[in-house]
């Protein structure tokens, strides 16, 4: 099908801006944060606390959404990026909602980026933050009932986290909203097909990972989720792809690989839309639908008894 109406008539106003290489991280950073008015209103919740968890380090800065006093079963999510671009703030509303949503607590993290930081310290971060939260470190979450999340880099992050942790924990769930999962940029036919014209590019795509990995292996399967060649006893996940992104085909690929594996996996395809239309809630409709999805997806997962 065509991009959706509003999804066209938003590329129309963001799309067409400089190359990221051609522009100082600094300044990325910057346009970045003038597309956080587009993510749309902030969904009031019983209590959001900025939080510091320890790692070794030092700390890594985390944003905790809570929907009631007691403790909640809880989502760890990541937000894309890149792993260079990206923060709390362009995520908050994408975590209320979906806090919102699942009736459930979600802790948003703050994981270090490049090029201050390059690779490996965001999945450092990513499995320090999670294992935080399954030794009880975090408070008004139930370490129990936990799953792992995030979009684009950050659904990256959260595979990874589900690979490492899956032989010493028990994880309940995973969220895979448009995950990067090979290091092959451009060997899909999504990437051919929409190379240019849809947001993120090709192009980005490289600058991705020659700023945070440089010379990195294309099987390392921290950056390359689907290289791992053994996916069984990974926890239940949640995929979502959109129709007009270049990590569309590798994200479906994944949950293929996944099912295959003999992981319970639930894909939906988001038609009409580009890459990241989940933080695009103020201006695509979409978005708050795919945010409802997702926290449906981890109300039925994490309720219950461990």
């Amino acid at each position: 099908m065509p991009l959706h109406p509003q999804a066209a008539a938003l590329l129309e106003i963001i799309g067409g801006g400089p190359p990221l290489a051609d522009q100082p991280v600094a300044q990325n950073r910057a346009d970045l944060e003038q597309a956080i008015p587009l993510t749309g209103e902030r969904t009031d919740l019983h209590a959001v606390d900025d939080l510091v968890i320890s790692a070794p380090h030092g700390t890594i800065p985390v944003r905790l959404y809570r929907t009631q006093a007691t403790p909640q079963p809880v989502l760890v999510y990541f937000h894309g990026g890149g792993w260079v671009l990206g923060d709390l703030e362009i995520a908050d509303t994408t975590a209320r909602d979906i806090a919102a949503a699942g009736n459930i607590a979600v802790l948003s993290v703050d994981y270090r980026l490049a090029p201050e930081h390059t690779y490996p310290a965001a999945h450092v971060d990513a499995v320090a933050a999670t294992r935080a939260v399954l030794s009880g470190d975090v408070p008004h979450v139930d370490p129990l009932r936990v799953a792992v999340g995030g979009d684009s880099a950050g659904g990256n992050l959260a595979a990874h986290v589900a690979q490492e942790l899956r032989h010493e924990s028990a994880l309940r769930h995973q969220v895979l909203v448009y995950p990067v999962t090979q290091a092959d940029v451009g060997s899909t036919s999504s990437y051919r097909e929409f190379d240019e014209g849809y947001f993120l590019t090709g192009a980005s795509m490289r600058y991705f990972f020659d700023t945070y990995a440089p010379g990195s292996a294309l099987d390392d399967a921290r950056l390359a989720p689907a290289s791992e060649p053994d996916l069984r006893g990974l926890p239940p996940a949640t995929v979502i792809t959109a129709e007009f992104d270049p990590l569309r085909d590798e994200g479906e690929a994944y949950a293929k690989a996944l099912e295959a594996a003999g992981v319970v996996v639930e894909l939906r395809r988001f038609d009409g839309q580009f890459h990241p239309f989940l933080y695009l809630a103020g201006a695509v409709d979409a978005a708050a639908e795919a945010r409802r999805f997702v926290g449906g997806a981890l109300h039925r997962a994490l309720s219950g008894a461990a």
